[in-house]
């Protein structure tokens, strides 16, 4: 395989010099059933409707290795025999069906001891989803929602280090659900995505959100 970035450690090293072979672990925390029908309008008017709708998978993490070490991070591409490809705005858009216009999600990522300060746990997120009322009222369906999609969010869109919780960050962007939808929520996934391959070419990272 030819060397294909900047001078940096790239994981294709390892696999030109036949070292020790790595298979990266992803890490991913998804919903294993639907939501309740109640919030389903809730999540559509937010524009979360479609990725409501992933469910927890088996993945390749062999496949997604081996792709990997073929990323050049400058270009974000994948680089084949027959040519480059890389995951686009219109990929997020169609799988995913975010929404790819409107105001940036804007913030820095925070650092390790900050978010160890400031996020909601998973397991606190599906208690406020997962055991809904008969008679629920729409103030509780809305705030059932938001823990939905915050859920979403860290734990199949933009998972964090820990796979174990989700950033407040996300949280004041989620006040209004008609509004939600106005932000461009698939740029800042493809974003994320794109950090992440490029962080696990580093032949010494083996965590990939």
């Amino acid at each position: 395989m030819a060397r294909l970035i900047r001078p940096d450690r790239h994981i294709s090293d390892a696999a030109n010099q036949a070292d020790s072979y790595r298979v990266i672990r992803g890490r991913v925390n998804g919903l294993k059933k639907a939501p309740d029908a109640r919030l389903r309008p809730y999540l559509e008017q937010a524009g979360f409707g479609s990725a409501a709708l992933i469910r927890t998978s088996d993945l390749r993490y062999d496949l997604l290795t081996a792709l990997v070490e073929r990323l050049c991070p400058e270009t974000h591409t994948f680089h084949f025999p027959c040519g480059e490809c890389t995951v686009t705005l219109e990929d997020v858009a169609m799988q995913l069906g975010l929404s790819i216009d409107g105001s940036p999600l804007l913030g820095e990522s925070p650092e390790d001891e900050e978010s160890n300060f400031s996020g909601l746990k998973f397991t606190w997120l599906k208690a406020k989803f997962g055991q809904l009322s008969a008679t629920a009222t729409e103030g509780e369906l809305m705030c059932a929602a938001r823990a939905y999609i915050m859920h979403i969010i860290g734990g199949v869109l933009m998972p964090d280090a820990n796979n174990n919780k989700v950033h407040l960050m996300y949280l004041p962007l989620l006040v209004d659900l008609s509004s939600v939808s106005s932000y461009n929520w698939g740029s800042a996934v493809l974003a994320v995505l794109y950090r992440e391959l490029c962080r696990v070419t580093n032949p010494n990272v083996v965590d990939m959100g």
